[in-house]
């Protein structure tokens, strides 16, 4: 992937309340997204560590094989390894693979983190080592960074903004009393927080009724047995907002089940794979692009800059774009 790709997919927003830089760090961003280089680095290569959530999600395949291109094509400027969880509830191997890096001395983590409050302490602990932290994909809690004495920048999607994309997609779709579902992230991580919040504004905005609302950990078969129970429960249900895709083949795998598929609309979120046919063949409605592939290697390029000088905080967005048949 080149760092033309990075830019075009991803650019800066240039909202004040946004992200705050100094005047010089401005002056940098700009000639560094204008030019799409990434800064010249000391003869010994920095070592950089990428930790993600579950590699059973494809949303994460995707973001590893986006950072593992990116690496090998720059394989002269960095050091690079990748980790993941097994699950989406394996919390204690995040926090394990930071020690590991700090521990092993790598100079940069990019990590998307699967609890946005309890994986503050860990990463400050590798800030206070002397470690560039690079928060992608799923915000650290502002409260917890404040009262452990850190100041991360947050770069990547306005989950609450994409959410609402889709829901505003079904909320079209179906009408003023459709009546819907929703199928939430893992409650502890503050983009399932946001993207539930942006369903809701759709609900509200487009006159829906919510029937029921519940999490499925972001996990397929969770979401196969939520969806499931649903149908048993509610027999009018007319579209399903599920938070992620990984959810959503969960959601159509029960819908398939029932033999409802295509008659209970379904939007979701990530663009994976999987879920591209699935569109295709009207069994989903609408998905929520926000460029995995690309983050890591954005995250990465952030990190470098960072040990050359750079100083970023508040909300780096990255883009978002609705995906329909």
């Amino acid at each position: 992937m080149s760092n033309v790709q990075i830019r075009t997919a991803f650019h800066m927003k240039t909202r004040r309340d946004v992200l705050k830089l100094s005047a010089a760090g401005s002056l940098l961003v700009a000639v560094a997204l204008s030019v799409g280089t990434a800064p010249a680095l000391a003869a010994d290569k920095p070592k950089v560590g990428l930790i993600m959530k579950s590699l059973s999600n494809e949303f994460f395949k995707q973001m590893k094989a986006g950072a593992d291109d990116y690496a090998a094509k720059n394989a002269d400027k960095f050091d690079f390894k990748a980790v993941g969880m097994k699950d989406e509830r394996d919390f204690a191997s995040q926090v394990d693979a930071v020690e590991n890096f700090v521990t092993q001395k790598y100079d940069i983590i990019v990590v998307a983190p699967a609890d946005s409050k309890a994986m503050v302490t860990p990463l400050a602990k590798a800030v206070k080592a002397g470690v560039k932290v690079i928060n992608i994909d799923v915000a650290l809690d502002e409260d917890a960074k404040k009262a452990a004495g850190v100041d991360l920048a947050f770069f990547g999607p306005d989950n609450r903004d994409g959410a609402k994309l889709a829901g505003d997609a079904l909320a079209k779709d179906l009408g003023k009393g459709g009546k819907v579902v929703v199928l939430e992230g893992n409650p502890e991580a503050d983009n399932a927080k946001e993207r539930a919040k942006g369903f809701a504004d759709s609900i509200k905005a487009g006159g829906l009724q919510l029937l029921d609302s519940k999490t499925a950990h972001w996990e397929t078969e969770e979401a196969n047995t939520v969806m499931t129970n649903f149908l048993t429960k509610y027999h009018d249900i007319q579209g399903v907002m599920a938070a992620n895709d990984s959810m959503v083949l969960g959601v159509v795998k029960a819908l398939d089940a029932a033999g409802l598929s295509g008659k209970i609309k379904v939007v979701g979120f990530d663009n994976i794979p999987a879920v591209q046919p699935l569109i295709k063949d009207g069994k989903v409605l609408a998905t929520v692009e926000q460029y995995g592939a690309q983050m890591a290697a954005m995250g990465i390029d952030y990190g470098l800059r960072e040990m050359k000088g750079e100083k970023f905080t508040g909300w780096v967005k990255t883009d978002i774009k609705l995906v329909t048949k």
